[in-house]
């Protein structure tokens, strides 16, 4: 029975010391601080913190996968379009749709959209 009890115990352990040790697929870096403060004020002091949130992200990935988190090129593009800069935020939502195949269909349309105005 003590047998018993300790393998289920280090079984116990094992299990939850391993949970621990995973590393997060990717790394948001503050990107939904950054967000949160420039859809609630919308100021220009907001929009260019966001905006060099998202530089960060893009050039500093720590997750797991190496990768920039799904839909930050996209939302980062956009972001840039609004503002002007028209070639490169559509460089950057092909970039999304090259990483995340799936968003094709979404992303895809707001390119067409973009590059019909």
């Amino acid at each position: 029975m003590k047998i018993i009890k300790n393998l289920l115990f280090l079984g116990l352990l094992l299990i939850v010391s391993s949970c621990t040790t995973q590393q997060t697929l990717y790394n948001w870096g503050g990107y939904q601080d950054a967000s949160y403060q420039y859809m609630k004020n919308n100021t220009e002091k907001d929009m260019e913190k966001l905006l060099a949130r998202y530089q960060y992200l893009v050039e500093n990935q720590k997750g797991g996968r190496k990768v920039v988190p799904p839909g930050i090129f996209a939302d980062y593009g956009f972001l840039l379009v609004k503002h002007g800069k028209v070639e490169e935020g559509l460089k950057l939502m092909e970039m999304e749709v090259a990483l995340y195949p799936e968003s094709a269909v979404f992303v895809g349309r707001i390119i067409k959209s973009i590059k019909d105005q």
